[in-house]
């Protein structure tokens, strides 16, 4: 997993990984990876969710907006 930078921080986001199809994400406090897929989140979330990752930036906020229940396991 990758360290999630929380420029602004904010965030409970502490971790993230990046695969073909999907971004897991690890939450402060949480011993759960949530992982959102193009199945269950659709692709066009995931796909803004990696950027806002990799941009430390506004993640947090995009997933509890848009795919907050949408995670697979």
């Amino acid at each position: 997993m990758n360290y999630y930078a929380n420029l602004s921080g904010k965030s409970n986001v502490e971790s993230f990984e990046i695969g073909k199809d999907y971004i897991a994400i690890k939450f402060k406090g949480k011993q759960k990876i949530f992982v959102y897929s193009y199945f269950t989140a659709g692709k066009y979330n995931v796909d803004k969710a990696k950027v806002l990752a990799n941009n430390g930036s506004g993640l947090n906020s995009y997933i509890k907006l848009n795919m907050n229940n949408d995670f697979e396991r």
